[in-house]
């Protein structure tokens, strides 16, 4: 599931909160990468690249990135999308395994418009994985936003890359498809309608009750201000522990939430499972290319026995190198 949010006008800052709901812990780790890295699109290897730009991504399983900032103020979300449709693999395309997807971007973009641009032009092909841990295989959008504000929702349909693109676009969660969601979310009060606001963890209602809130935010007068702030709006939409709802097996509970400051770059992670909140300060980490990646392991340092809180910038150990699932790895039973 999921819910992100943009405040684009916090008091000179752009923040952004995201909430990864899902039915299962993901054993979220961090992982800071520096630039110089060569990657490939994690299908045939037709498309290489080197890292422009350093960046700071959340993982799960130490297998995707899921959410993440980069050094220039571009950062990025993956969400559930059932109605995803990437059409058959077709080798001609250009291609990005759905695990490397958001990392291209924060890899070699620094803006929305930057990203929205290659995308059109290169009408790259999203290639489904396999789940590695026996779940259904992924069907996710993207959203991405940047220090100036501007944001986009990535979709496919037919195979084809459906590009919502607008600093108006601040709210995105799950289903139905973006272009739906803006229709249904003016039938509420306070965004066009009259029905009172919804309440229950449906994709729609999270929409909504994000939409009426991050609209209502009073200017902050400091960035723990602005913080505090969206991370207010973020629980409002987040969903509780519980037995699964009738007629939904996988009924997702909010894991962890995140809001970062695209404009002062700090990344904030709060755990549900594992107490503790902890941010990382960009200007205090090392994205040269001389620089090695580095990791930090929240599965097991985000304990109630000294377990790390606050600024954990310096805590990222060097010594792994995030090797984001491949088809290939797939084929030889990762």
């Amino acid at each position: 599931m999921c819910t992100r949010v943009v405040w684009p006008d916090a008091n000179g800052a752009v923040i952004v909160g995201r909430n990864m709901d899902f039915r299962k812990d993901l054993m979220t780790n961090l992982w800071m990468q520096p630039r110089g890295i060569t990657r490939n699109d994690g299908v045939n290897g037709a498309l290489t690249w080197t890292s422009r730009y350093g960046s700071v991504v959340a993982t799960a399983f130490d297998l995707i990135s899921v959410d993440g900032m980069n050094e220039a103020g571009l950062a990025g979300h993956i969400l559930w999308l059932a109605e995803s449709d990437y059409g058959e693999p077709d080798p001609s395309r250009t291609q990005l395994s759905q695990a490397i997807w958001l990392q291209y971007f924060l890899d070699n973009f620094s803006t929305v418009a930057e990203a929205v641009d290659w995308t059109e032009k290169s009408g790259v092909q999203v290639i489904q994985m396999e789940d590695p841990t026996g779940g259904s295989p992924p069907t996710i959008h993207l959203a991405l936003d940047d220090a100036k504000g501007d944001s986009c929702i990535i979709e496919y349909s037919a195979g084809k890359a459906v590009i919502y693109h607008s600093p108006e676009y601040r709210v995105m969660t799950n289903s139905p498809t973006y272009d739906k969601q803006l229709v249904q979310v003016r039938s509420f009060s306070g965004l066009g309608g009259e029905q009172p606001l919804p309440g229950s963890t449906l994709a729609s209602d999270r929409f909504a009750r994000a939409s009426y809130y991050v609209s209502r935010l009073s200017q902050p007068a400091s960035q723990t201000e602005a913080i505090a702030a969206m991370f207010s709006v973020m629980r409002n939409v987040a969903q509780p522990f519980r037995m699964p709802d009738p007629g939904k097996p996988d009924a997702s509970q909010t894991l962890w939430q995140v809001v970062m400051d695209l404009t002062h770059r700090r990344y904030v992670f709060e755990s549900t499972t594992r107490p503790n909140i902890v941010w990382v300060n960009f200007d205090e980490l090392d994205f040269s290319s001389s620089s090695s990646q580095s990791k930090l392991n929240l599965v097991d340092s985000l304990t109630l026995e000294n377990g790390i809180a606050g600024n954990v910038s310096g805590h990222f150990q060097q010594g792994e190198n995030l090797k984001l699932l491949t088809l290939d790895m797939m084929k030889h039973g990762h």
